[in-house]
């Protein structure tokens, strides 16, 4: 896991205290007293959290404290969870191609036009799009269906083909899954 950065933003007592305690916490500590200091300390960061008095619109990944003082252990515990909460978000966003798939609602959109998904489409998707070579119908019943090549099945074919269907009909879309003399792929 990388490590995770707290950036306190505009809240100078709070960063001294939690400055004190730095070795006994398991967080990368930094402050920002501007805007263009705290663009500067996340431009390339992508496991952060930002801490601050109040909420600011423009800035993601943020934990307001708004009910100070607060104990030490509430403070760490709610830290946590926040850094927990975004790491599960961040997770479950995978772009492929021009689409976006959303692996806990087994969603893929584009331009807010949304496809359900079932497991099964989910996993041929995510497969063939960490491969980038055409996948035989035989490495498909293996890998994501777990059935034994010597099996004749059309099982794979019927997928892919609804699947291409869903596609076309949803979003106007029939090069997602292009099929090839020795497999589908995605490109």
């Amino acid at each position: 896991m990388s490590t995770q950065n707290l950036i306190i933003y505009k809240f100078t007592p709070l960063y001294h205290i939690l400055e004190e305690l730095g070795l006994d916490l398991n967080f990368k500590l930094s402050f920002a007293d501007s805007e263009n200091s705290l663009k500067d300390k996340i431009k390339n960061q992508s496991n952060y959290l930002v801490i601050s008095r109040k909420k600011y619109l423009d800035i993601d990944n943020q934990l307001v404290l708004e009910n100070t003082p607060i104990k030490i252990f509430k403070l760490v515990e709610k830290i946590n969870i926040e850094l927990l909460r975004l790491q599960f978000n961040s997770q479950s966003q995978v772009k492929i191609k021009k689409y976006t798939i959303d692996l806990n609602s087994r969603e893929i959109t584009i331009n807010n036009t949304r496809l359900k998904l079932t497991e099964k489409e989910i996993n041929t998707i995510s497969y063939l799009s960490k491969l980038n070579k055409p996948v035989s119908v035989d490495e498909l019943q293996e890998k994501v269906w777990s059935y034994q090549s010597d099996i004749e099945t059309h099982t794979v074919e019927t997928h892919i083909y609804r699947l291409r269907k869903k596609f076309l009909d949803t979003f106007d879309d029939n090069e997602f899954i292009i099929s090839k003399k020795n497999g589908y792929q995605i490109k």
